[in-house]
């Protein structure tokens, strides 16, 4: 029996007035994109901490996208400058902790881009499949390497 095709989890973090307006609009615009991925909302693409992008990739995800307002256009004024600075850490790390940076994608989506945002989930899933799927040691699987310490005062 054939295995099935890889077909990557992706988490989208987007911006409630820009990227997720525009995926709004792409789903009623009825335009054809990969269901692949989960959106979650956020007020601002710059309250998306690295940490929860760490956490979607704990939790299984093989992507995760960011989608804020285009530069400039925030309404709360920098967020998408901090998100920027954030992400060109972020992909630093990754990198030295061995994930691939490219499993981390920042994307500018206006309210009226429902067009762009269907061809940049598009994109990020064709990418992921060529990167295959995210295999993380997941925490519960590895053996402890902490040495047991003895109790003080004991």
């Amino acid at each position: 029996m054939a295995e099935a095709p890889f077909e990557p989890r992706v988490v989208a973090f987007l911006c409630r007035w820009c990227a997720g307006a525009g995926a709004d609009l792409a789903g009623t615009s009825r335009l054809h994109y990969p269901p692949n991925a989960v959106a979650i909302r956020v007020n601002c693409s710059g309250r998306v901490e690295p940490e929860w992008v760490m956490e979607a990739f704990r939790s299984g995800a093989d992507g995760v996208l960011i989608g804020g307002c285009h530069p400039g256009d925030c309404h709360y004024v920098s967020g998408n400058y901090k998100t920027r600075r954030r992400i060109y850490l972020l992909k630093k790390l990754l990198a030295e902790i061995g994930i691939e940076p490219e499993r981390v994608r920042l994307e500018w989506v206006s309210a009226t881009e429902g067009a762009k945002f269907a061809r940049v989930m598009k994109e990020f899933v064709t990418e992921l499949k060529q990167l295959g799927p995210l295999n993380l040691e997941r925490e519960e699987e590895k053996p402890s390497a902490a040495p047991v310490l003895p109790q003080v005062g004991s």
